[in-house]
């Protein structure tokens, strides 16, 4: 007897997998060969489906689908398997990502390709929407970039050039949503001393799409030309990204300095992959840590609600 075949439609829905991502691992990486009928439409086999939900797992896992597709299925099974012993004797956040957009746009940043990037990006945006966007791609692809960059498989100015791309296409991506003149303001930047800008980028991105009006600074500004700008423009809080060095000195000064220079009523929201190095620091200045995207909406709702906000200080911050 013959074994079932499967159409893209139904294999999607049991692998979780889009069909856009089904057929880019296919004609990409050659993760699958599925059969055709007289129409040329796609045919899995049962074999084919169990191969693409291992490795959806493993991608999910943090494993690159370029370096994995080529695997037989039980090398895959064994890494999924090792993957799931370990992950579950750890008490680690879950990234819910669309492993194909991010490991596109891994590829398009690797080859500093602006087009590669940005069609890949306008792709995502149409499957995924504007929210999806951030939380199934720009933030798991951020989260990805520093990974890379701390073992030295990519190089600084790939992050920066990721960080310019994104910036203007995430601007781009909230400019037609008009806001009310009654909407409050946040500013955006990091502190003197931090260079990674990709963070900022999506907290920016994030307080725009949460209706609130976004006055973007970038990186490494002194604490007194942050306060300068809230004050100028009214803001009702900071948003500081914390992301590279983990161990500055200076630091916990910067964010001294800026809750003197700012009024009271102003709240300071820091997030980023560095924030529990600088835990301390934070306390003491007063600031609010955000471990996350969904940590940065409460937040801002706290903040404009007149609340004093609280992040729930464990974590990770995007």
């Amino acid at each position: 007897m013959s074994e079932l075949s499967h159409t893209i439609r139904v294999v999607s829905k049991r692998t979780g997998l889009s069909p856009h991502v089904i057929r880019i691992w296919e004609r990409r990486y050659g993760a699958v060969t599925p059969t055709r009928t007289e129409t040329n439409r796609r045919l899995y086999s049962e074999t084919a489906v169990d191969r693409l939900m291992l490795l959806r797992r493993a991608t999910e896992a943090g494993h690159s689908i370029s370096h994995i597709a080529r695997l037989d299925s039980a090398q895959l099974r064994q890494m999924v398997d090792a993957i799931e012993n370990t992950t579950s004797k750890r008490d680690l956040p879950v990234v819910t990502a669309d492993t194909d957009f991010v490991g596109e746009c891994l590829d398009a940043v690797r080859r500093l390709d602006t087009q590669g990037l940005e069609e890949h990006l306008r792709a995502a945006s149409i499957e995924l929407g504007s929210q999806g966007l951030l939380h199934r791609l720009a933030a798991p692809l951020a989260q990805k970039l520093g990974e890379l960059w701390q073992s030295g498989e990519i190089t600084a100015a790939h992050e920066h050039f990721a960080s310019a791309v994104l910036r203007v296409f995430l601007g781009n991506l909230s400019r037609p949503f008009s806001l009310p003149a009654s909407a409050p303001t946040v500013v955006v930047a990091t502190p003197s001393g931090q260079l990674h800008e990709l963070g900022a980028v999506l907290v920016a991105a994030a307080a725009s799409a949460h209706g609130w009006r976004v006055t973007y600074l970038g990186v490494s500004l002194p604490a007194a030309e942050i306060a300068g700008a809230a004050i100028k423009n009214r803001a009702k809080a900071v948003a500081l990204s914390l992301v590279y060095p983990g161990d500055d000195p200076n630091l916990g000064n910067e964010l001294e300095a800026l809750r003197r220079f700012l009024p009271s009523q102003v709240k300071i929201i820091v997030g980023g992959r560095a924030t529990r190095a600088y835990a301390g620091a934070i306390e003491r200045s007063g600031a609010i840590r955000a471990n996350s995207i969904e940590d940065i909406y409460q937040i801002l709702d706290s903040v404009r609600d007149g609340q004093n906000g609280n992040g729930n200080g464990n974590g990770n911050g995007h």
